[in-house]
């Protein structure tokens, strides 16, 4: 897969953790000598079973209408891990107890950290700043009137 196509996936991917206000949304860009089987994990949390089903859905959702479609997906009936694999990256989406069980950021601790603004507009062309628009003149009739 081209990494820009990756890239808006992952980005598709965050930006449903963040509509369904999932907790401590973390990337991780796995390294190519890790012995990581991805490129990405993303990594957010639940505060309830049904808040970490609903960010699933929303995950699956989301990339189902871009045609992409998990290679697995382990844990939603739990909903204490959901494990969500789309072989270029995978999605996981914790409860809070099992987030800090679990603390994946500490054992792939040598994986680059990003930041979800890094990722968001990915592959979105750049707009031209846009020029202020001409302040009209008064004419001196309308000013006089005032």
């Amino acid at each position: 897969m081209k990494k820009n196509e990756l890239k808006k996936q992952v980005a598709a991917v965050i930006q449903a953790c963040l509509e369904k206000k999932a907790e401590e949304l973390s990337i991780l860009e796995m390294e190519k000598g890790s012995g990581a089987f991805t490129d990405y994990f993303v990594l957010c949390s639940g505060t309830n079973p049904r808040q970490v089903q609903a960010i699933a859905d929303e995950v699956e959702l989301r990339l189902k209408a871009a045609g992409v479609r998990p290679n697995n997906v382990e844990g939603y009936n739990q909903a204490e891990w959901v494990l969500i694999d789309y072989v270029d990256f995978v999605v996981h989406v914790f409860s809070e107890k099992a987030r800090r069980f679990y603390d994946l950021e500490r054992l792939w601790k040598s994986a680059k950290r990003l930041a979800p603004g890094d990722l968001k507009s990915a592959g979105a062309k750049r707009k031209p700043a846009a020029r202020p628009a001409a302040r009209k003149k008064k004419s001196k009739k309308k000013a006089a009137r005032r």
